[in-house]
């Protein structure tokens, strides 16, 4: 590992950012397993031969990037990426248990309302009508990853305390389980507040997702805005060649 990290002197590239290329490096070739500890600073320090600020500097750097995470009392890990089908309806709590990880959730809002305006086009009801309104954190092994606000016609969810880790489940129950639907993906940067919830940097990478789910028959059941952490997450797709032939030039 002495080798991997070495700085090299003929580089004029600051050291702390040497370090950080050759940690990064090292890690995408195996090095470390997503998820375990890195060395310590004292150890990385006799290992390059590099002093204690600027092995922290490095460090830091990687934090930023996302390659790494920093656990208070716990050490520095490499943070383990999720990858998620960008093309599957599937609910976080499945996700979640589909990698072995328990999930869990935290509430910050269950409640009866009125629909915006913007919510009763996109779930196609009547402006006087009165919608269920769930915002809450989502957990995987204890760690917080998301946070979702979703507005779902309150017809489909007649008892708020029906609804536990999953709505799809109490969604399920009531016989109007998502089965189709649309989501946008953009990236952002986290606001104070969501960096707080989500324990990351300030003005961390984050992703917001706008989704809306129909059941069967075709009717919305469920206006979703989501902000999951950048750091963590990767939506990956299938994708398919144009079955149009066309002839270029």
């Amino acid at each position: 590992m002495r080798e991997l990290l070495a700085a090299r002197s003929d580089d004029s590239t600051p050291l702390y950012l040497q370090l950080a290329r050759n940690l990064r490096d090292h890690i995408a070739n195996g090095g470390i397993d997503p998820g375990n500890a890195l060395p310590s600073e004292r150890d990385l320090s006799e290992m390059t031969g590099l002093s204690r600020v600027t092995i922290r500097k490095g460090i830091d750097q990687l934090i930023e990037e996302g390659v790494l995470q920093r656990k208070q009392g716990s050490g520095t890990f490499v943070t383990r990426r999720i990858e998620t089908p960008g093309s599957v309806l599937s609910s976080f709590s499945d996700d979640a248990r589909s990698r072995g990880e328990d999930p869990a959730v935290i509430w910050i809002m269950k409640a009866y309302a009125q629909p915006t305006d913007e919510e009763a086009t996109m779930l196609q009801i009547a402006a006087s009508s009165q919608v269920a309104r769930l915002g809450r954190v989502r957990l995987s092994g204890g760690e917080p990853l998301a946070i979702e606000h979703a507005v779902v016609p309150a017809e489909f969810l007649p008892d708020l305390k029906q609804i536990g880790d999953s709505l799809y489940s109490a969604l399920d129950r009531n016989g109007v389980r998502p089965v189709s639907g649309n989501q946008r993906i953009r990236a952002s940067l986290a606001t104070p507040t969501e960096a707080g919830i989500l324990s990351t940097e300030p003005d961390a990478a984050v992703l917001r997702i706008e989704r809306l789910t129909l059941t069967a028959a075709g009717r919305p059941v469920e206006f979703t805005r989501s902000t999951y952490r950048g750091d963590r997450y990767v939506f990956v797709s299938d994708l398919k060649g144009n079955q149009t032939s066309s002839k270029l030039g």
